[in-house]
């Protein structure tokens, strides 16, 4: 059956870049105009990261959920609700509830999209990927073009705009999956585990990493860049998003996803690094190459996860990244008195260690590979391990596609 990579880049948008990310911009409205303070805001992101984890373990504990085209849907409704309602109350707890709910409902989307595009559209997967970023920028133009600056409007200014993006989703159509006693087991190799347990520990790493930058990055450039700059960075970094995925996958297919990875994440600690420096253009620069590696690194993570022969790698994947994403405003909470700075040279440093464990994949990718099975994996539709010269493990269709 013919499928684009349409459906599932609008899921993605509608549920990360708007239903997750659309907070960013809209957090300063609700702090001049809502009374909102630093200490719930803070806590309003962990609600939000919390839901996120609850969702990807739900993935994790349930393959047919984790693939399942109504439960999909279901999220993409709910994702929109919480949006509109976060305008009708003014009540914390209320909206501790709704960012909860739509960081579940977004990591459900995220898992079921991310399969159904490794399953059915493999080579078009990075596009898939980039309607985060879209999302992202979208979501920060809408916000900034509001003709009257109210929070209120604002939420739901994004909750119309998740609505059209969700009916553009609506049509994600995820592999079945048979789980016969027919179905055939992959047998995979010590290496193959190792690899796994370094990728998701690199993986894991970079979910706290990443979201020290992403909650500080422009908070710090707005701090030492005020004005137009400081107010449109994270659309600067949504729009280095959307070409990213599709050019980073490109490069991994080509050159090996665990080196492309590694990359990615050298590049990312560098931007990082340069947002710190405190000038305008090391900042830009560092809102480009952070924007233009987040999402390239999920992108490869993701598809090498599935070809190491780990059942459930998205969720599981997802799952580690949930938790650094709660583990990183904790652990630079203590350095916070002295400004930004320290939080972003940490998150350099962790997204380095990120890269360094991603490195060792691809080494022990090149170690001689022993008693492997060619067969296709049980619960994991379309995929097979390739021993051939080369020793890369490759990704091929199901035979009727």
């Amino acid at each position: 059956m013919a499928f684009g990579a349409l459906p599932t880049a609008a899921a993605m948008a509608a549920a990360m870049g708007v239903g997750r990310f659309v907070y960013t911009p809209i957090l300063p409205l609700m702090t001049a105009q809502a009374g909102l303070t630093a200490q719930i805001a803070g806590h309003l992101a962990t609600a939000n990261y919390v839901g996120y984890l609850g969702g990807a373990v739900a993935t994790t504990l349930s393959p047919r959920l984790a693939r399942s085209a109504v439960a999909c849907r279901v999220a993409l409704a709910g994702i929109v609700a919480s949006l509109a309602a976060m305008a009708l109350t003014m009540n914390v707890f209320a909206w501790l509830t709704l960012r909860t709910a739509a960081g579940f409902a977004s990591a459900v989307v995220f898992v079921v999209a991310v399969n159904t595009l490794l399953e059915r559209l493999p080579e078009k997967a990075g596009w898939g990927f980039g309607g985060v970023g879209a999302g992202i920028a979208v979501s920060a133009a809408v916000v900034l073009a509001l003709p009257t600056e109210s929070w209120r409007t604002a939420w739901w200014a994004a909750a119309g705009l998740a609505a059209v993006l969700a009916a553009a989703g609506w049509w994600v159509r995820p592999q079945r999956v048979a789980a016969t006693a027919e179905t055939a087991r992959a047998q995979v190799d010590r290496a193959g585990t190792a690899r796994f347990a370094l990728l998701f520990t690199g993986y894991t790493l970079e979910g706290i990493g990443y979201i020290i930058a992403g909650t500080f990055l422009v908070a710090a450039v707005a701090q030492h860049s005020p004005g137009a700059l400081g107010n449109s960075v994270w659309l600067v970094v949504g729009l280095a998003v959307i070409p990213s995925a599709g050019l980073w996958a490109r490069l991994g297919t080509r050159l090996g996803r665990p080196a492309m990875l590694t990359a990615a994440l050298a590049l990312q600690a560098a931007g990082i690094a340069l947002a710190c420096q405190g000038s305008s253009a090391a900042s830009l620069t560092g809102a480009l190459l952070f924007g233009g590696t987040f999402i390239g690194v999920s992108t490869l993570a993701m598809a090498e996860g599935r070809l190491l022969g780990t059942r459930g790698a998205v969720a599981l994947l997802t799952v580690g990244y949930s938790v650094g994403q709660i583990a990183g405003p904790l652990v630079v909470a203590p350095l916070m008195d002295g400004g930004y700075r320290p939080a972003l040279v940490v998150s350099a440093l962790i997204v380095s260690l990120a890269a360094l464990a991603t490195a060792a994949v691809g080494i022990l990718g090149r170690q001689p590979r022993v008693g492997l099975v060619h067969s296709q994996r049980r619960g994991v539709a379309g995929e097979f391990v390739d021993d051939r010269p080369h020793g890369r493990s490759v990704f091929a269709g199901p035979p009727h596609e």
